[in-house]
């Protein structure tokens, strides 16, 4: 979030979270996700953001109802963006319920007095947090996070399988007016995006001095552009938000609406590639200001995080930009995740164990925890549910020798242990009571899998940097435990 603990409030929290180490979900700690692994510093830094993650779940009784911080400490509140960055984590974490009504919550408050925008930040008191919020006509509120919003109820749905996220009429709601009201509203189609005005819903009077009316509707996450018209992450969130919907249609069964929104989505995905890149430079502009110029500064880190490139040797020229220099720790904590997705594994290790390290500014951030937990295990681990078709895919995303484990790990109403021996050879555990199929999958083109020493076919495919995938799938019974090995 935009300002920083102060001095104060800085020291008395780091003091509670440094040494006053008997969290009060000590329990829930002990019957929740476990990591180990022969790689001994990252079993320490799962052990700290698992710690640290969990000492954020919110109090029983307390208004709002199940929650996490999810934004600055004191607080005591959850910000869009954060919820949207922190919720796998959270799954991982049990957290479960604290997602549903976090999420719902922000669903249902879209209004059109407040042109089809929600609150941006809630605190545990149920109430629109008043860092940010007034009235419905003054209010903080940064563009991307409907889309944001709209794309973590997605990965809700793939992680959990519960389809309450994709079938509620609150979440329906939502996301018929983000890909609709709140674009016209806020005039956010692809050939306004660059001569729409800097406040299309300023409140009258304006004051240009009042943050409430200034920010009311920020078109980008980079709070510190001074003069900002168009934020490059805002036409990833677009990119991503219709792509988002386009899936939801899909798999309601309303494929014509889906062709529709995956062709909208690519329009602003072909603005990326085409106005938004520096061709001198080979970077792209991070805004666009209302003086008419692009310029860059922070918010790369959103195009990966909405997955809005397609170039991979952009992609990759992106990577190294943002390895080349710090980043608040915001910023940083996307990065772990990202770097995994993307083939720099070292480099994703690296970001864990900075992140983690104690000597790290601002490691206590509620996002840093919960963004490391979901980089062990989406990244690391490679552990991928999709609730689509009922599987489970795993990879493990290392260059080491080191063997890796996840244990009692929450995902389509079940409960998985995932042990990656090493390159060739992986575990599968049902430890719930709901059957799922097993993608295991292998980095190399391998001519034979062994399934529990059983000789079984292997199949090719190729992920999207090119690297070819072997791969085997299997079915998981409850209580049953499947090892697959490959060899040449």
């Amino acid at each position: 979030m935009r300002s920083l603990l102060s001095l104060k409030k800085q020291k008395l929290f780091l003091a509670s979270v440094l040494f006053g180490c008997s969290f009060s979900s000590v329990s829930a700690q002990e019957k929740s996700v476990t990591f180990t692994s022969t790689d001994k510093k990252l079993e320490v830094a799962f052990k700290w953001a698992k710690d640290m993650a969990l000492h954020y779940k919110g109090k029983p009784g307390d208004p709002v109802g199940p929650w996490y911080e999810s934004a600055l400490p004191p607080r005591s509140a959850f910000c869009m963006r954060d919820v949207s960055h922190q919720c796998i984590g959270g799954e991982i974490l049990g957290l479960s319920r604290e997602n549903s009504n976090m999420v719902n919550l922000f669903v249902s408050n879209i209004s059109a007095s407040k042109n089809w925008c929600t609150y941006w930040e809630m605190n545990k008191w149920a109430k629109p947090a008043p860092e940010d919020y007034r009235s419905d006509k003054e209010f903080w509120y940064n563009l991307p996070a409907n889309f944001d919003v709209l794309s973590a109820s997605w990965r809700l749905y793939l992680w959990t399988g519960d389809r309450h996220y994709i079938d509620d009429p609150a979440f329906t709601r939502f996301r018929e007016k983000s890909v609709t009201d709140y674009i016209t509203s806020w005039m956010l189609y692809p050939d306004s995006l660059l001569t729409r005005p800097a406040h299309p819903n300023a409140p009258i009077p304006y004051n240009e001095s009042d943050s409430f009316d200034r920010c009311r509707g920020l078109p980008s996450y980079s709070e510190g552009v001074p003069n900002l018209k168009m934020g490059a992450d805002l036409v990833a969130a677009l990119y991503r938000g219709l792509t988002t919907y386009g899936l939801i249609c899909k798999e309601k069964g309303d494929n014509k609406k889906a062709a529709l929104y995956f062709h909208k989505a690519e329009r602003y995905q072909q603005l990326l590639d085409s106005i938004w890149w520096d061709k001198t430079d080979q970077r792209y502009y991070t805004y666009y200001s209302n003086d008419n110029k692009f310029g860059k500064q922070e918010g790369e880190t959103f195009l990966l995080w909405f997955d809005a490139l397609k170039d991979t040797s952009r992609i990759n020229r992106t990577l190294t930009h943002l390895a080349s220099r710090d980043w608040n720790v915001e910023n940083t904590s996307y990065l772990p995740l990202i770097f995994y997705q993307n083939g720099r594994w070292d480099q994703a290790r690296n970001y864990i164990l900075y992140l983690a390290d104690p000597s790290t500014s601002r490691r206590e951030y509620p996002e840093v925890s919960f963004g490391v937990i979901e980089a062990f295990v989406q990244g690391l681990m490679g552990i991928s549910p999709d609730a689509r078709t009922g599987t489970i895919s795993t990879i493990y995303k290392t260059n080491s020798t080191n063997k890796a484990a996840i244990n009692d790990l929450p995902v389509l109403h079940t409960t998985v242990a995932v042990t990656h021996i090493d390159h060739r050879q992986s575990v599968m555990t049902n430890t719930g009571t709901n059957a799922f199929k097993w993608k295991a999958m292998f980095y190399g083109a391998y001519k034979k899998a062994f399934v529990n020493n059983v000789l079984t076919p292997v199949k090719k495919e190729t992920d999207h940097q090119g690297c070819e995938i072997s791969f085997v799938i299997t079915q998981v019974p409850p209580g049953r435990k499947v090892n697959i090995r490959v060899e040449n």
